[in-house]
C-alpha cells in the first residue's frame, strides 16, 4: 500500500484495530522523553496526540536524537500495543504507540520564546507576539474550537427559527452616536472618510424597512474604545438580529430558546435557567445594585430606612432627614463574626468609602453586636434581622445616602460579600432579561434631560400621550420607560436590544424632549428618517455578544482567551505590529498630511 505523502492517520486516529499496520503520521514534537536510551516522542496535530517510540535498533534513531520541541516531522513505523501498565486512559490513542523506522524533518524550530507543552502562565506580551505558539496549547486550541462549534450551533438555531442570514457593509458612514469610530480615508474622494461599523444597527433596521422580516448575521463590530476583560479593544462579534411586526415578547420568545439551547449544549452539564425571569431595571438596581446582576448570588438588598429613622445612630438618622435619602442593607448569611465585618469595612475604605456600617448576630447576645447595634438598641436590631430573615451566625452591612449615588458601591458590596462567603453557585448559568429601562435621565453636567440608554427605542406608553408630553414636565419624563432590554448571564451583560422607534413623529418628539432640535436629527439620521417616512413596519431586535457567550462557556475571565488573534490592552496587534506607520506615498495618495502631537 502506498502511503499518503504526509500521513495515513492523524495523531488522534490510531486505535487497537490498527495494531500491526504500517502507518505514517505528521505533526509537532509535543514532548520528547529519553528513557534509558529509548526515545519517546509525543507527536501532536490538530486532532490529538500519539506516542511514538524510537530505540537504538531503529534506522531512524540517530536523526531522532536531534529532534527538539515543536519541530514538525513525519514519522513512519508500525502501530503496536503499548506494553501492559503503560496505557494512557486519558488519551483516545492511549492503547497504541508507533514504533518508528523512518523520520523526515518537515520544519525545524529554533529556540522557543515560550513553551507549548504545559499550561503555565506566560506574560501577555509574549503570548500575543507569538500567538501562533500560544494557539498550539491545548486549552486555547480547545477554546477556539468551542467558539466555532458555538457559532455553528447559533447559526443553525437561527435558521430553524425562520431567520435569514444577510451581510451588511463594512465600509460605511461615520456614526455620530456611541463609541469612537475607526475611520478609513477615501482615496477617490479626498478629505472624506468611511467608518467601520460600530454595529450594523441602521442597516438591519433598513433591512426591515425593505421587507425581509427576519434577519441575522454573525457580525463584526468595530469600536475605538478602551479594553476591559469583558470587552475586546478594536473589534468583536455579535449575533445581530432584527424582526418585523413584533412585540417585545415576540423578540424574547425567538431569542431565548437560541441562547438557552447554546448554554445547555455547551455548558458541560451546568444547570441553565429554564425560563429567563424578566426583572425591571428599577428592581435590579434596588435588589442587586446593578443592571447586570449575578443571580447565582442569593443576596438581595433591602431598604431598611425605617429602622434607623430617628434612631440613636446619629449619622444615619441625620442622612434620613433629607427627602429621598435611604439606608440599604446588604445581608451576609454566615458572615456573623467581627473578623469578617472588619475585613469588609477595610475593603470599603479601599474602595474610597468612609467605611461600611455593620451588625452581626451571635449566640447569647440580645439584639446584635457591633457599634450600630449598640447605638440603635436591641429592638431595632431585631427588627432589622426579622425583615432580612437573618439570625445567629449572620451579619448585615449598610450603605446610606442618595440611592443613585451609592447604588453602584452597594452592588459591589453585595458581590464582595457573596464571593468572600462563597455564596455564589458555581454549577449554574443564571440568565435573565432586564426590562423597562428609563427612556430619559437627568444630566447634572448639562442640567437637562437626555437619553439614558438608546435614543432609537420606542417609549413604553401610548403614542398620542407621548406626543402630547410637555418638555418642562421633568418628573413625568423621568418616569417614562422604553422598550429596551438586556440579556444577563452570571453578572455579564450578553446583549442589549429594543423595540425600535419606527415612527418619524415619535422620533422627532423624543429627540426634542432631550433637547435636540429637528435640524440636528435630520442632519445626523436623515437617511433613517426618510426610510421611515416611506412605510416602516414595527420592528425590534437584539445583538448578543459571541465573544462573551464563548467566554462564559469556556469558563474564562478574559475575552482574549476565546479570540484567535486579539489585541493587547492598548489596542496593539503585537503579532502583526499593528497599528503601523505607512509610507509618504500612501499618505499622498490619500491626500493626508500628519500632524503628530509634540513629544514632551
Amino acid at each position: 500500500m502506498t502511503l499518503h505523502r504526509y500521513r495515513s492517520h492523524t495523531c488522534g486516529a490510531l486505535r487497537e484495530s490498527d495494531i500491526g499496520k504500517d502507518v505514517r503520521i505528521s505533526g509537532w514534537c509535543h514532548r520528547i522523553r529519553d528513557h534509558g536510551g529509548v526515545l519517546f516522542i509525543d507527536l501532536r496535530d490538530h486532532y490529538g496526540l500519539t506516542q511514538a517510540v524510537v530505540d537504538p535498533d531503529s534506522p531512524a534513531f540517530k536523526l531522532a536524537e536531534t529532534l527538539r520541541s515543536e519541530w514538525v516531522v513525519r514519522l513512519d513505523g508500525k502501530a503496536r500495543m503499548r506494553p501492559a501498565g503503560t496505557e494512557n486512559k486519558d488519551l483516545p490513542t492511549g492503547q497504541v504507540e508507533v514504533y518508528v523506522t523512518e523520520i523526515e524533518v518537515l520544519g525545524a524550530a529554533g529556540d522557543l520564546p515560550m513553551p507549548v507543552f504545559g499550561e503555565q502562565e506566560y506574560p501577555e506580551d509574549i503570548r500575543l507576539k507569538y500567538r501562533f505558539l500560544d494557539l498550539r496549547r491545548e486549552k486555547l486550541h480547545s477554546n477556539i474550537m468551542l467558539r466555532g462549534a458555538v457559532i455553528d450551533s447559533i447559526r443553525s438555531r437561527m435558521k430553524a427559527g425562520g431567520f435569514f442570514e444577510f451581510q451588511t457593509p463594512i465600509l460605511t458612514a461615520s456614526s455620530p452616536e456611541g463609541a469612537r469610530d475607526y475611520l478609513v480615508p477615501s482615496r477617490i474622494h479626498p478629505g472624506k472618510f468611511y467608518a467601520l461599523p460600530q454595529a450594523p444597527q441602521q442597516f438591519k433596521q433598513l433591512i426591515m424597512v425593505a421587507g425581509f422580516d427576519r434577519y441575522f448575521q454573525i457580525a463584526p463590530c468595530f469600536r475605538d474604545e478602551d479594553a476591559r476583560a469583558d470587552r475586546s479593544p478594536g473589534e468583536f462579534y455579535q449575533l445581530d438580529l432584527e424582526m418585523s411586526f413584533v412585540t417585545q415578547q415576540d423578540v424574547f420568545d425567538a431569542v431565548e430558546p437560541v441562547i438557552r439551547g447554546v448554554f445547555e449544549e455547551f455548558g458541560k452539564g451546568k444547570t441553565v435557567t429554564p425560563k429567563f425571569p424578566m426583572i425591571p431595571y428599577a428592581d435590579a438596581m434596588r435588589k442587586y445594585g446593578s443592571d447586570k446582576p449575578d443571580l447565582r448570588n442569593p443576596i438581595e438588598m433591602q431598604d431598611v430606612s425605617e429602622h434607623f429613622r430617628g434612631s440613636g445612630f446619629k449619622i444615619f438618622a441625620k442622612i434620613l432627614e433629607t427627602p429621598g435619602n435611604a439606608v440599604w442593607a446588604v445581608p451576609a448569611p454566615t458572615g456573623g463574626n467581627r473578623a469578617f465585618a472588619d475585613r469588609m469595612n477595610s475593603w470599603a475604605q479601599g474602595e474610597g468609602q468612609p467605611g461600611l456600617g455593620y451588625i452581626f448576630w451571635r449566640e447569647g447576645e440580645e439584639g446584635g453586636a457591633g457599634p450600630l447595634a449598640k447605638n440603635i438598641g436591641p429592638e431595632r436590631t431585631q427588627a432589622v434581622a426579622k425583615q432580612l430573615g437573618l439570625g445567629v451566625g449572620d451579619a448585615c452591612f449598610f450603605v446610606a445616602g442618595k440611592p443613585k449615588d451609592f447604588v453602584k458601591f452597594a452592588g459591589l458590596a453585595r458581590t464582595k460579600v457573596g464571593e468572600e462567603l462563597k455564596l455564589i453557585a458555581q454549577d449554574r448559568f443564571d440568565l435573565c432579561w432586564i426590562v423597562d429601562f428609563p427612556m430619559f435621565e437627568w444630566s447634572d453636567e448639562e442640567k437637562k434631560i437626555d437619553f439614558s440608554h438608546n435614543p432609537f427605542s420606542m417609549p413604553n406608553m401610548d403614542v398620542e400621550e407621548f406626543l402630547a408630553l410637555d418638555p418642562a414636565d421633568t418628573d413625568k419624563l423621568l418616569s417614562i420607560n422604553a422598550f429596551q432590554y438586556d440579556i444577563v448571564c452570571n453578572g455579564t451583560e450578553l446583549s442589549s436590544g429594543a423595540i425600535r422607534n419606527h415612527r418619524p413623529e415619535v422620533m422627532e418628539k423624543a429627540f426634542g424632549l432631550a433637547g435636540y432640535p429637528k435640524e440636528v436629527l435630520e442632519a445626523k439620521f436623515g437617511g433613517m428618517l426618510n426610510a421611515f417616512r416611506l412605510g416602516a413596519p414595527p420592528h425590534g431586535g437584539i445583538a448578543p455578544g459571541i465573544d462573551r457567550i464563548v467566554m462564559l462557556l469556556a469558563g474564562e475571565e478574559n475575552l482574549r482567551e476565546v479570540v484567535l488573534f486579539p489585541m493587547n490592552q492598548r489596542a496593539e496587534d503585537l503579532l502583526m505590529s499593528a497599528p503601523s506607520e505607512v509610507t509618504q506615498k500612501q499618505l499622498k495618495e490619500l491626500h493626508i498630511r500628519l500632524e503628530l502631537p509634540k513629544k514632551v
